[in-house]
């Protein structure tokens, strides 16, 4: 009666209240809608895109509404006096002739001026530097998924590794209820031989004390179990203290245990590649400066003030185009500065990226050898169990014949529970190498 009711408490708060059975798919969805790193790599991502998209429009021509208004109290004037002045001929001499000049007298007033228009640019040629910048944030738009990618990936494995634990924890529990009814039924046993005569009470108290440690592993377990799935409720976006139930059961990995060709698909590698190119067009960019700057502009509006003589000299719509040129000289090596900053920059991304290739190639090889580890690890576990399962039954065949000692019966269903053990942790730690190398390679989501 004992064993039944520490198995309710155990079993009941897992399974009489839980409201759903949750999939790692479903697990790893939720984590990824609810992750704020995920919704911040996103946001990124976007920002990225219209940065993208920034750039690719300096290709093409800006229009703009320009307006200005000026108020001036200058004024003045000017006068010639009249008389008579030569004519000149058809060859620029004197002709002998005289003409009679009334004079000038004019007089200006600039007051209000004001203007306004449609005026429209267009870059000719800036030395490469519009289409640098567009690589460059092109590049940028790439690191940026890339980001968002690896984030993703860690999303996923911290996921997975809750999930896992929650599947150790829940199969590590019914271990534990295993063996604390085979101590159960021990028990029982025991006391009835005992109050017959036929089992002296020293065995009683042997079994008495494995209970009391079967008890005491039950209770760890099922605070592993409450534990596992608090921190799965985390990782997943949901309360706490929310009781769900979970597949126990983990993707077969068994097919996949193959070794791929290398780390060229992870994002860490590409990430670095991109900011290695991106390095390349800070050269570019930075050169762009020493060449000719040549740009077209045109606007068309309409322009009113500047008396003269009291009437405007300005008072209609007019059209004017132009190109303007700069080209630089000398400016005390500030742009070979530049240039000679983002080559150094150039280099310190090539020196990185072989050392970080040659990081992520003993971090592969390394997890391949975890991997293949775990599978002969588990191997060796299965195999184990049965040995332990086969053991158990013939000591207990035995014991019950009175030809083996009671601690030999024990010591039996220790190594049956300490094989099942191993069995869980090795099918787990499998499942969580093989998680590991898909990340080493770059080959997760």
């Amino acid at each position: 009666m004992k064993r039944i009711l520490i198995y309710l408490l155990i079993v009941i708060p897992f399974t009489g209240q839980a409201q759903k059975v949750m999939t790692l798919e479903e697990c790893v969805r939720l984590a990824k809608e609810n992750n704020r790193e995920m919704k911040a790599s996103e946001y990124q991502y976007r920002a990225s895109r219209y940065d993208q998209r920034s750039a690719r429009a300096f290709f093409f021509p800006s229009f703009s509404l320009t307006g200005s208004v000026l108020y001036s109290t200058s004024d003045g004037s000017y006068a010639s006096a009249g008389g008579m002045l030569p004519v000149l001929g058809v060859d620029g001499a004197p002709s002998g002739q005289t003409a009679f000049f009334p004079g000038l007298d004019l007089s200006y007033e600039l007051g209000w001026i004001y203007s306004g228009g449609v005026k429209v640019e267009q870059p000719l040629y800036t030395g490469g530097k519009i289409r640098a910048g567009y690589r460059m944030a092109k590049i940028g738009n790439e690191i940026a998924f890339l980001n968002k990618r690896l984030t993703e990936t860690e999303v996923i494995v911290e996921t997975s590794r809750a999930y896992a634990e929650v599947v150790r924890t829940r199969q590590l529990m019914q271990v534990a209820v295993s063996y604390h009814s085979l101590l159960s039924e021990l028990m029982r046993s025991v006391e009835s031989a005992r109050k017959y005569g036929m089992k002296p009470q020293n065995e009683v108290l042997k079994v008495k004390v494995k209970l009391n440690e079967s008890e005491l592993n039950l209770r760890r377990a099922e605070n592993g179990c409450r534990l596992a799935m608090m921190n799965l409720c985390h990782y997943t976006g949901l309360p706490l203290t929310l009781q769900m139930e979970v597949d126990t059961a983990l993707p077969d990995v068994s097919d996949a245990y193959e070794q791929v060709s290398g780390i060229y698909n992870r994002p860490e590698y590409q990430i670095l590649e991109q900011k290695q190119g991106l390095a390349k067009q800070q050269i570019a960019m930075a050169r762009s400066e020493y060449l000719p700057q040549i740009g077209l502009m045109g606007r068309y509006g309409y322009t009113n003030g500047v008396k003269l003589n009291g009437c405007k000299l300005f008072d209609e719509w007019n059209f004017m185009a132009g190109i303007q040129v700069s080209i630089p000289i000398f400016d005390f090596g500030r742009r070979m500065n530049k240039i000679n900053s983002a080559k150094s920059q150039y280099a310190q991304m090539q020196a990185e990226r072989e050392n970080l290739n040659e990081k992520l190639t003993l971090e592969m090889t390394q997890a391949f050898n975890n991997l293949d580890e775990a599978f002969l690890e588990k191997e060796l576990a299965e195999s184990s169990v049965v040995s332990a399962e086969e053991n158990l039954r013939t000591s207990r065949l035995q014991y019950e014949k009175g030809m083996e000692l009671l601690s030999d019966y024990l010591e039996a269903q220790t190594l049956w529970q300490q094989a099942r053990k191993t069995q869980v942790d090795a099918r787990v730690n499998c499942y969580l190498k093989w998680l590991e190398y898909q990340k080493t390679t770059g080959e997760i989501n």
